[in-house]
């Protein structure tokens, strides 16, 4: 039944929705099966089902302990389409109807869902916001790396086997031929540079780290230039570097064609010169590795779970005596190295590190804030609806002041001139005064520009007053002052000042009691269920 429910929903979806919709629904049933032996009914009963929601509240963390599920919500809501799907086609084709039953996931249980997708694209965005101001700083550090390790290999090279150089303040002894080396990558002596820190005893392999930090760099540059997904980046081949000649002019574009991936859309991009660099640099280190011309490799498709054809891809390397496509995993290891070595850090002092996955969404960030429509965007993005482009795209406050501000030039520029004049220095005068005049000894005064104060510098008894958190000591002794007042006007019989004084008291204690509440921000009451009994007595 699942497996019918699925391909029904499989022409409509990407293979990351529709492996985790599936992965979801499957857990779904084996949590069943464990705990509920012989089960073969989706119409599940009531206690069945209470004890399945109260199980997924939580999970197993690794100590093996019972942790609350941070995202119930993404269990909840695939099983309740699931079910909901059933009874939907049960309407139209009758042999649904002996599977459409009662779903054990009530509608109370999926509310919040929106909040909470937009709690995740807030957190998105902060990540964005934590991560792009440090990204030149990445690509500087990842580019230095590079050299420095280049540098020493050509070192290494330079120096007989069994020999002692000296680079960097370093002091290294070239390991001779046969000895037994062990590292991240087999292969003989010949092909490796190996070689043995004098000053800590390390023995390195200066071949591959000079690989490993060429392509750190080169998945840095070509992420942050193009914004690919992560399996689009690894399915790039040469094959892939096109060219189109406009009709107008005649100029000769070249373009990054990226195969249908996610969303099975085919797009092309623009290739800049800093991005024809970084791809000429790969190209060319192929071809020397590989006699001339870039190796066909075959890759492994973890999504489709098949072999692809023998493709001269660009993102391969020399592992274990053969040329292989690099994987999803080592992509991320190569970015957190970097992000490490960098030695980022965010405002609480915490390392940052990013995956490739929060470089495409950098893009899409530094592309909506300089000025691209975000259509436009969604097109280079690969995207179907604007809504998800919107997903991506992290607004910095001076970004947007900056765009607001070209927003009213721009419609200033398209105006008559007589519309639009400069304010004199008394306007201007009058305006900053307004707001340092509605600076008060408890706060600030609410009334809008241009207005009088209406409760004759009343401030105590004024609704405008907003009372500074900090001021409420002072507001306390306020207090206490009018009822020392008061009492003394209690005493000498002062009528008609007790009851201004009232009045005060009144409004400077609601005064309080409102700061009070916006402080404390009490969560909801809990009121519980009715009984029985006392709805059928409401009733009679």
């Amino acid at each position: 039944m699942t497996q019918v429910r699925l391909n029904e929903r499989r022409p409509a979806l990407d293979y990351s929705t529709f492996t985790g919709l599936a992965r979801t629904l499957a857990n779904f049933w084996a949590d069943l099966e464990a705990h509920h032996p012989g089960i073969d009914s989706l119409h599940l009963p009531v206690d069945v089902a209470e004890a399945w929601r109260q199980r997924t509240q939580s999970v197993l963390d690794r100590d093996g302990a019972n942790r609350p599920r941070r995202w119930t919500l993404g269990i909840f809501v695939p099983v309740r389409a699931f079910y909901l799907d059933i009874a939907a086609w049960a309407l139209e084709d009758p042999s649904w109807a002996p599977w459409a039953v009662p779903c054990p996931v009530r509608r109370a249980d999926t509310t919040g869902y929106m909040k909470a997708k937009r709690e995740v694209t807030a957190r998105m965005h902060q990540r964005v916001r934590d991560r792009l101001p440090h990204l030149m700083r990445l690509v500087d550090c990842a580019e230095d790396h590079l050299h420095r390790q280049a540098e020493l290999l050509a070192a290494g090279y330079s120096c007989e086997p069994e020999g002692i150089f000296e680079h960097a303040g370093g002091r290294y002894w070239r390991l001779p031929p046969g000895v037994d080396q062990t590292g991240p990558v087999r292969r003989t002596i010949e092909e490796a540079v190996w070689v043995e820190d004098l000053g800590t005893g390390e023995r390195l392999d200066l071949t591959h780290l000079e690989d490993d930090a060429f392509w750190t760099w080169a998945v840095i540059e070509t992420l942050r230039h193009t914004g690919v997904r992560v399996e689009e980046l690894l399915e790039l081949t040469q094959l892939a570097l096109v060219s189109h000649r406009l009709p107008d002019t005649g100029e000769t574009i070249p373009l990054l064609q990226i195969v249908p991936s996610k969303t099975n859309q085919e797009r092309l991009l623009v290739i800049t010169p800093e991005l024809a660099s970084v791809l000429a640099s790969v190209v060319s280190r192929l071809r020397t590795t590989g006699g001339g011309s870039v190796p066909l490799v075959a890759r492994y498709d973890a999504h489709e779970r098949v072999w692809g054809a023998p493709l001269p891809h660009l993102f391969q390397r020399t592992r274990d005596y053969r040329a292989w496509v690099i994987s999803t995993g080592m992509v991320n290891k190569l970015l957190a190295r970097a992000w490490a070595r960098a030695g980022i850090r965010n405002s609480a002092g915490e390392p940052i590190k990013a995956t490739a996955h929060d470089f495409r969404r950098m893009f899409a960030t530094e592309m909506v804030t300089g000025g691209l429509p975000i259509h436009i965007a969604a097109k280079i993005l690969g995207h179907n609806r604007l809504v998800t482009t919107q997903g991506y795209a992290a607004v910095f406050n001076d970004d947007l002041i900056r765009s607001y501000r070209a927003y009213l030039d721009t419609r200033r520029a398209v105006r008559p001139a007589e519309e639009y004049r400069e304010p004199t220095d008394a306007e201007w005068t009058e305006f900053q005064h307004h707001f340092q005049t509605r600076k008060l000894e408890l706060g600030d005064c609410g009334r809008p520009y241009a207005t009088p104060c209406s409760h004759e510098h009343a401030c105590i008894r004024c609704p405008m007053l907003r009372v500074d958190p900090r001021a409420r000591p002072r507001l306390a002794a306020i207090i206490d002052n009018l009822r020392d007042r008061m009492d003394e006007a209690r005493m000498n019989g002062w009528h008609g000042e007790m009851q201004g004084l009232e009045i005060s008291l009144q409004a400077a204690a609601g005064k309080l009691a409102a700061l009070d509440r916006t402080q404390r921000r009490p969560g909801p009451v809990p009121l519980g269920l009715p009984s029985l009994t006392h709805a059928r007595g409401v009733g009679s």
